[in-house]
Order: structure tokens, then C-alpha cells, then sequence
């Protein structure tokens, strides 16, 4: 389990339905080691702080694993970062990766805190690709969203160092299993009481979403999905 590469970028602007979006999802290799702190990494930014960045979602990791199966559904390359991520990894993958897993990599402790749910601003990214709109909607339906980590003891991290596991929570809920309840399946209320076993390891809002589907109360995801 290892960083393959490390990424980060200014807040530019992206192109939506004719609209400029401001986003820092176009990303630069880091070459050296880079300061992680609890809300990220040295360099990075973030162009909707309401809904990216925070404690909760400091570094977006994507596996390397993914990369051939999403270019093979949408007929094109991604690249580099293509998925706005901090952290290209490999061995970590979103059907294994528990939520609330606690790993050491450089000199830094850090948590998996939820999986990623991509926006429309990752179409916006890759407008070349076949079908792009779906992007967003297609990569939860394939649980390969990739997943956001806490800091919880800041460090310096660089390319190529591994994730060394410390703990991992005896719920075993993984990325792929939270992705599916959360965004796909969504009247899986089962789905939905196991997921709040694991409440100490989410995100206090999520949590508040979960709660409100057992009471028959369903968050609206349009906006995200669609840019709308």
C-alpha cells in the first residue's frame, strides 16, 4: 500500500453549461515532501469551500487501480490526476478500504473518513469524454469513487512512501459498502442501520442524512450530480 504520487492545485476556474465554476481540481505533481496539516496539504486548495476541503475531507485519494476501468467505460485517458485527487495510491482500494481505518504514511497519522461523492464538476473537468455528464453518477454506480482522509497527527509525506496500517474498526464497513448505501441504493434501510453502527467514524452531517432516511426523509442530490 503505497502513495504513487501526490498532487495539489490552486483554485482556476472550469467551464460548466456555459458558466465559469471556480474549482481546484486541475492538480500539479508534487516533487518533494509536503506538509500535511489537518485541513490538507501545503498548496492545495479548494474552490467550494462549503462543500470541499475541512477536517473532514483533507485529502482526496483515488486508487490507481480504477484508472483502467474507468477510461475503458468512458473510451478515453484521464491522466494524470485526472480525478482531482491528492494522493494516486496503489493496494488501497475502495471494496477494501474500511471506513475509519487508521494509516501512518510519511510522518503522519491519518483516518479514512468517508468515500468521495463526485460532482459535476469532475464532467466540467472532462468534457472530451464520452458521455462526461454521466461521469459523476456512473463512478458511484461502479463504487469507484475514491475516498477522503482526516489528519489526525500532521506530517510531511512524499511519493512513493507507504501507508502502514494501525488500526482498523471492528464494523469492517468498506468505501464501497458506505458509497452504495449512501449514493446508490438509497432505500436500503438496512443498508442504512449498519452504516450508523459505524457513526463514530462518519461524518457528523452524513450522519444526520442516514437518520433522516429512516424516517422516510430523502436528501435531494441533484445539485451535486448536476451542477443545477
Amino acid at each position: 500500500m503505497k502513495v504513487l504520487a501526490i498532487y495539489v492545485g490552486r483554485v482556476g476556474s472550469l467551464q460548466w453549461q456555459g458558466r465559469p465554476v471556480p474549482s481546484g481540481f486541475v492538480k500539479s505533481p508534487a516533487r518533494g515532501p509536503v506538509k500535511l496539516s489537518v485541513d490538507g496539504l501545503d498548496g492545495d486548495e479548494q474552490g467550494d469551500p462549503r462543500h470541499h476541503g475541512g477536517p473532514d475531507k483533507a485529502v482526496c485519494v483515488y486508487p490507481g487501480e480504477h484508472y483502467p476501468h474507468v477510461e475503458a467505460a468512458f473510451g478515453g485517458r484521464f491522466g494524470p490526476a485526472g480525478f482531482g485527487e491528492n494522493f494516486t495510491t496503489e493496494g488501497l482500494v475502495d471494496s477494501e478500504v474500511v471506513i475509519g481505518a487508521t494509516y501512518r504514511v510519511g510522518t503522519a497519522i491519518v483516518q479514512v473518513s468517508q468515500p468521495r461523492r463526485p460532482c459535476y464538476k469532475m464532467a466540467a473537468r472532462h468534457p472530451e469524454m464520452l458521455n462526461a455528464e454521466r461521469l459523476p453518477i456512473t463512478l458511484q454506480a461502479m463504487s469507484r469513487t475514491g475516498f477522503y482522509l482526516r489528519v489526525l497527527t500532521p506530517g510531511q509525506v512524499e511519493p512513493g512512501q507507504c501507508f502502514h496500517l494501525l488500526d482498523t474498526p471492528a464494523h469492517g464497513l468498506t468505501v464501497a459498502e458506505v458509497n452504495r448505501v449512501m449514493n446508490v441504493d438509497r432505500r436500503d434501510l438496512d443498508g442504512v442501520r449498519r452504516l450508523l453502527t459505524a457513526r463514530a467514524h462518519l461524518p457528523a452531517h452524513w450522519v444526520d442524512t442516514l437518520t433522516a432516511r429512516l424516517a422516510d426523509r430523502y436528501d435531494d442530490d441533484s445539485a451535486r450530480l448536476e451542477g443545477a
